[in-house]
């Protein structure tokens, strides 16, 4: 184990304090904070001011580039602080094959880096070998709670940390202390914090997704019996309660948050288990997807915790998302689909595909490509949004019921993960402080959207 340091300066202090907010239930975010996946609300809304309206030609400010390592997790920002979680390989030769488990040995690390200019303030690493597919590194954004940190890394490990130090609080495995089996593609179920409980995928009998105490790492509850998968508890408020939504492989499954009794469970079977993205929610409709052309529309029951299916998706309709989930925005799904690779958009009421655009995803295709990605991410309530996308390039868009308009792309940095015979970035960015925080397998680049 890699003892952690820190360094602290006057301006990091400073930074601080005018970005000061954390997460959780019981501590509200800041605008200015994306301290988990997916932002405050897990929503994909950025809310902050001062935003560009376009991207100019000769591209926007690069505030700082840092060295870093593998990993398909996202950032993290907080209180002035960027959080990164990556895998220094050791030795082992690192492939991509969709059915095989490379072996590698490493260690997995997060590090915490000065907002301001990209300098590390602590870092702490741990011994992790692995065993899974696409070995680039952890999947999980470190998820920010007050002054604690929370990780859960490919092969399991599941840690709380100080934010001030890096100081490890407590720690749990996954595989020694609950017997559960990786997935072929690591753990990758983003841990959610609500009130005093961290919630995340484990898999296996009776614990499916597990409750743990956020002070102690306790187990509070175990529920379900099922496979992890791959996509992360999502809490919900419909039906005259809070409902903690599970999107399994086999199931889209409302429990309740207090004690993981379920409410109701909708059946959706991805191929090879690929319940990844969070099923989203837009009025009292909640619409999940994976692949294999399988995706289900939801009505949620108004008085009471209760769902019926509207439609399922056939090959020609609906997205279906598998590394990047869909927004839902006013009765239109706007989202990459893992079979074509286009950016579509697609209306709600019967899964009927509007529109469809390369331009987001690989503009210079005009055929299928398998899993072809753009994050999309809307800013506040407009009708722009912010589209990174496998190439490198941070996009902003006009995303409408009627069309997509492109409003200038930026080149951040390049595609170094590779993916079906060509090179991509598979990383959900951070937005905060009018700065966009994108990484790939090599470098963290903090890039200006203010307009100014």
């Amino acid at each position: 184990m890699i003892s952690s340091t820190r360094r602290s300066t006057l301006a990091s202090f400073i930074v601080c304090l005018a970005l000061a907010a954390t997460v959780g239930r019981s501590h509200p975010a800041s605008a200015d904070d994306w301290g988990q996946w997916m932002g405050p609300n897990r929503d994909g809304v950025y809310r902050e001011e001062g935003i560009i309206e376009v991207i100019p030609s000769d591209g926007l400010p690069v505030r700082w580039r840092t060295p870093i390592h593998g990993g398909y997790a996202g950032p993290s920002v907080a209180e002035g602080r960027v959080y990164v979680y990556d895998y220094l390989i050791e030795d082992g030769r690192p492939f991509n094959e969709p059915g095989q488990r490379a072996n590698l040995r490493g260690k997995e690390r997060i590090v915490a880096l000065d907002a301001s200019d990209g300098s590390e303030i602590w870092s702490h690493a741990y011994d992790c070998p692995y065993n899974i597919s696409y070995p680039a590194g952890p999947r999980c954004t470190p998820t920010v709670d007050g002054d604690r940190v929370y990780i859960l890394g490919s092969e399991g490990d599941l840690l709380c940390l100080k934010t001030d130090d890096g100081e490890v609080l407590w720690k749990k495995s996954l595989k020694r202390d609950l017997s559960a089996e990786p997935p072929m593609w690591g753990f990758s179920a983003h841990p959610l914090i609500d009130g005093d409980l961290l919630y995340t995928m484990v898999g296996g009998d009776g614990q499916g997704v597990v409750a743990f105490d956020k002070m102690t790492g306790d187990i509070r509850w175990k529920s379900l019996d099922c496979k992890a998968g791959y996509c992360p508890p999502s809490i919900i408020q419909h039906g005259g309660v809070r409902q903690l939504i599970v999107f399994h492989p086999e199931a889209v499954v409302s429990l309740d948050p207090a004690n993981g009794n379920e409410y109701w469970s909708i059946p959706i079977n991805p191929r090879f288990e690929m319940s990844i993205c969070r099923p989203m929610i837009d009025g009292n409709l909640l619409y999940a997807s994976g692949l294999g052309n399988e995706s289900v529309m939801m009505e949620l029951n108004s008085q009471k915790p209760a769902a019926k299916e509207l439609w399922r998706g056939t090959p020609k309709s609906s997205v279906y998302g598998a590394t990047a989930t869909p927004l839902f925005v006013d009765g239109v799904l706007y989202g990459s689909d893992c079979h074509v690779g286009q950016l579509y958009a697609v209306d709600a009421k019967d899964g009927r595909r509007i529109w469809g655009t390369f331009d987001a995803t690989r503009p210079e295709e005009t055929r299928r490509i398998n899993h072809g990605t753009a994050f999309v991410t809307r800013i506040g309530n407009s009708d722009r949004y912010l589209i990174m996308n496998e190439m490198g390039d941070l996009v902003l868009a006009r995303l409408t019921r009627e069309k997509y308009e492109s409003l200038g792309r930026f080149h951040v940095l390049e595609p170094t993960g590779e993916a079906h015979g060509r090179d991509v970035v598979w990383s959900h960015p951070a937005y905060a402080g009018k700065t966009a925080y994108i990484r790939n397998d090599k470098e963290i680049v903090a890039v200006s959207l203010a307009n100014e």
